[in-house]
């Protein structure tokens, strides 16, 4: 009820400064999954200053969210219900990161480009439409029709986002994402220089011996609480098992991370989730654990080894999100359900790189690290 009552509250200032022309070249940075450097707005913001060709910038947040629905003072409510508004109504350029639910009571105005940059670079599980119910799927769908441009890696990932945004195919752009720009660049100069320098320094800074392998864990959120609490009893009884010339990197959601960090973590355990420069552990790992992940999009650019622990497989198609393929097919390496069956794959060290440069082939259109100079261009067309 509160929410819904910000949303109206947002919606209705905004009405109030619709009629204010719009400013050229003005941009709103709606940022409420990822404010980081390396998130696809933050990178695309870079790349448009560095045009220097006039743009001006207003940003909403995760930060601001927080700050609202922490009711901290007049002041901060006041400029996140008035001042955004404002922004948002004189924006040329709308980029986004997310959902954002205030769209469900707007439209925007004639003339504007709102560009959903997602988060994800694809999708094993379902999400949005797919998946989401009641009040909750209305707004979400009435907030993704003010879309213009919803950018995506592949061509054959339009009908999926489609369904899961609920837009049509024609506002769908197969040019590539921004954030894997960087990923690409530096596997092109790992080829050229022979060098991993990502590597030495994920090393350094985590002490780990330079002699170990690095095995990064990265599974994906579940829905469940209890399903997520599982976590601690895996993480020590893959460490246990791992062979000794490996340590384990973790990558959690990070409310799972803040709980384990009150766990004691075998000294061979690593704690990546906070770490900023998310590249630079992608190309540092040797191989990459996960299970439904959106990870393996990104991962896949280093063309190194992945092994899918799929432990509860079928109770997460069953009674959870479920997949949009058929999993075991579809994923670009073996898939294991129990822990020592990925032990065993660990050993055996056997991997095809050839699955791997067909997925990369069949989820990019483009793997030429420009993804930002082609959305650029979008933004500047008439």
């Amino acid at each position: 009820m509160i929410k819904t009552f910000g949303y109206y509250l947002f919606s209705l200032v905004y009405l109030v400064f619709r009629p204010i022309p719009v400013k050229k070249k003005r941009v709103f940075c709606i940022m409420t999954h990822d404010d980081g450097e390396g998130s696809n707005v933050s990178i695309t913001v870079k790349a448009l200053k560095n045009r220097k060709e006039g743009y001006s910038f207003n940003y909403l947040t995760r930060r601001d969210t927080q700050f609202v629905k922490s009711m901290p003072g007049l002041l901060t409510a006041l400029r996140f219900f008035f001042v955004k508004p404002y922004e948002l109504a004189r924006a040329e350029i709308i980029l986004m990161d997310n959902v954002f639910l205030p769209y469900a009571y707007l439209r925007r105005k004639k003339g504007t480009k709102v560009i959903q940059l997602w988060h994800g670079t694809g999708s094993i599980k379902k999400f949005g439409q797919d998946v989401n119910e009641g009040k909750l799927r209305e707004l979400e769908s009435r907030a993704n029709a003010n879309i213009t441009h919803l950018i995506v890696n592949s061509e054959d990932t339009k009908s999926q986002y489609a369904g899961a945004f609920g837009v049509r195919e024609e506002v769908i752009y197969p040019i590539g994402l921004p954030r894997t720009d960087e990923l690409f660049l530096r596997m092109i100069k790992m080829g050229q220089t022979g060098k991993n320098p990502d590597k030495e320094y994920i090393y350094q800074k985590y002490q780990i011996p330079a002699d170990r392998k690095l095995i990064l864990y990265a599974p994906t959120f579940r829905d469940n609480s209890e399903e997520n609490m599982k976590l601690y009893g895996l993480i020590n009884e893959l460490s246990k098992e791992l062979p000794e010339e490996y340590y384990l990197g973790l990558r959690l959601h990070p409310y799972i991370a803040e709980a384990y960090r009150q766990e004691k973590m075998d000294q061979k355990i690593c704690q990546f989730t906070f770490e900023k420069d998310l590249n630079a552990l992608l190309l540092a790992a040797d191989i990459l654990i996960t299970d439904y992940s959106s990870i393996i999009f990104e991962y896949c650019i280093t063309k190194q080894s992945m092994i899918f622990y799929a432990y509860d497989y079928n109770e997460f198609s069953d009674t959870g999100r479920g997949c949009y393929y058929d999993y075991e097919s579809f994923v670009p390496g073996p898939v294991a359900y129990r822990c020592k069956n990925v032990v065993k794959l660990i050993k055996d060290s056997e991997w095809n790189v050839k699955d791997i440069e067909a997925f990369i082939r069949e989820n990019y259109s483009y793997a030429d690290g420009n993804a930002v100079d082609r959305l650029i261009k979008l933004i500047e067309q008439e």
